[in-house]
């Protein structure tokens, strides 16, 4: 679960990802055959190739999440003119960068 659900929950427009469905089918559908390629002991290079087709799913979902989180709940945050909720959005996207360097590194 999350750590800040609260956060979003208190946004004025709840956001939507209802349109990354069928992505998140894909990633799924990749990750199995993933298994499977290495269940069968299939040639290094093509699992290597679909765990790359993984990530770069993995990464436009990712990029999707984070431009609707912007969009809404933060866009909300600022629009309301709060400055301790505008804090709050600055750290939480902060925060996860600093995860996202970690990650990558």
């Amino acid at each position: 679960m999350p750590e800040n659900t609260e956060n979003c929950e208190k946004c004025a427009s709840l956001p939507k990802h209802g349109n990354s469905t069928a992505l998140v089918n894909r990633i799924a559908g990749q990750v199995n055959a993933i298994g499977k390629m290495m269940v069968e002991d299939r040639y290094c290079p093509d699992i290597l190739n679909q765990i790359r087709a993984a990530r770069a799913a993995l990464h436009t979902l990712e990029s999707r999440v984070l431009e609707t989180h912007l969009r809404s709940c933060v866009r909300d945050a600022f629009a309301a003119g709060d400055q301790t909720a505008q804090d709050v959005k600055i750290d939480e996207i902060l925060k996860l960068f600093s995860r996202y360097d970690s990650i990558d590194k």
